[in-house]
């Protein structure tokens, strides 16, 4: 026989449940959102499910409904970061559903843009960059003219001139060229922007790993290739004809749009790409692959003062 303070303890310690679990009831059932939710499924629900679904819905009472309490998405104080709760009816059961918050479905749609984006040797500012952050002025005017048409206007497989942005140091290339991959992503386009200069070194020794022909490979074939800073690089006869060359023969037989930007005209260009490193003269060469580029791209000259320098 249990001794009767034990008895009396229990007895107290039911009571004391039962008042606090009416107290959370009459918490919980005065919650806006709770009796707004019970009211539309009031066909569904009975007295025993509201009764099993409190502590469901404590939990979504206790949670932040549309980013009021969280002053960005990395201090997100729910249960699940980004994700906001709703009540739902599941069988016989009240229960608590996740979905992503305004700031999650913008933080992700800002991911899957960058990883759009492939940039190779390229400052990570460059994923920055939009139309609406270029200056408009006469130097730009064209160039961003034409880019916003080409955007507007891709479709996979179409025959389109891309642009060869060629100008002084400094007067916002890349950075248009940036825009422009920007805007693509924006229409779930893939492009790729790379340093040809440091790619190229990085060729050379891509024999060592045996992954020079997939590096290749993928640049050959990537939806929208931007070259930046044409004519910077050394000039061999194994660059200009067997990956230059190449690359560009393929994109532009398979009609894939090819950016260039470079300090050099295509009369400089022609005269960079038709001296090598050892001093030859190979004009015939040169000219081959001034031929696609002319075929891949229209020229725009980009002027105006050194950014870099303010």
């Amino acid at each position: 026989m249990k001794p009767i303070n034990d008895s009396l303890n229990q007895l107290i310690n039911k009571k004391d449940f039962k008042a606090r679990l009416e107290a959370l009831k009459k918490n919980i059932m005065s919650n806006q959102d709770v009796r707004a939710f019970i009211q539309e499924h009031r066909y569904e629900l009975d007295e025993q499910m509201v009764d099993r679904g409190l502590m469901k819905m404590h939990e979504f009472i206790d949670q932040s409904k549309c980013c009021d309490k969280c002053p960005s998405l990395q201090s997100c104080v729910n249960m699940v970061k980004g994700y906001h709760p709703q009540l739902v009816v599941k069988g016989r059961n009240i229960d608590v559903q996740y979905e992503r918050c305004p700031r999650k479905v913008q933080e992700d749609e800002r991911k899957e843009q960058e990883s759009l984006i492939q940039c190779m040797y390229i400052p990570k500012e460059i994923l920055q960059a939009r139309m609406s952050k270029i200056t408009l002025e006469r130097e730009r005017f064209e160039a961003v003219t034409l880019a916003e048409e080409f955007v507007s206007e891709y479709e996979p497989g179409k025959k389109m001139k891309a642009l060869y942005l060629y100008g002084k140091f400094g007067v916002g290339k890349t950075f248009i060229l940036g825009a422009i991959a920007n805007s693509l992503a924006e229409k779930k386009v893939k492009s790729t922007i790379l340093y040809v200069p440091e790619f190229l070194r990085e060729l050379k020794g891509s024999f060592q790993d045996q992954s020079f022909n997939e590096k290749i490979e993928y640049v050959k074939k990537v939806p929208v290739l931007m070259l930046d800073d044409l004519g910077a690089e050394s000039v061999t006869s194994w660059m200009r004809d067997d990956v230059l060359g190449t690359i560009l023969q393929f994109r532009m037989l398979e009609n894939l749009p090819t950016f260039f930007s470079s300090n050099l005209n295509f009369k400089e260009l022609e005269h960079h790409l038709t001296y090598t490193q050892r001093g030859e003269k190979e004009e015939l060469k040169a000219a081959r692959v001034m031929e696609r580029i002319k075929s891949l791209a229209t020229p725009v000259e980009i002027t105006g003062d050194n950014r870099r320098d303010g």
